[in-house]
């Protein structure tokens, strides 16, 4: 029975071991980042502007909606 027990887990550990599905993932993630960084680095601030007032057109647009939906009959302010 101990026999049994020692195999099972002998064989356990070794399939463990040579379990490779996980890797890929992290691969890809380090992979990711790495991109990112480097974009990051290379354009800076510049991008960070375009981000900055590509949200701030939408988040104006999006007032701008619902000012229109709020007046009556649906007419412009």
């Amino acid at each position: 029975m101990i026999t049994q027990l020692f195999v099972k887990a002998q064989l356990f550990t070794a399939a463990f071991k040579n379990d490779q599905r996980g890797v890929t993932a992290i691969e890809y993630a380090i992979l990711g980042v790495c991109m990112s960084a480097i974009v990051l680095a290379v354009f800076g601030d510049g991008l960070t502007a375009a981000l900055q007032s590509a949200v701030d057109a939408i988040s104006q647009n999006i007032l701008d909606a619902d000012n229109v939906a709020l007046t009556p009959e649906g007419s412009p302010l």
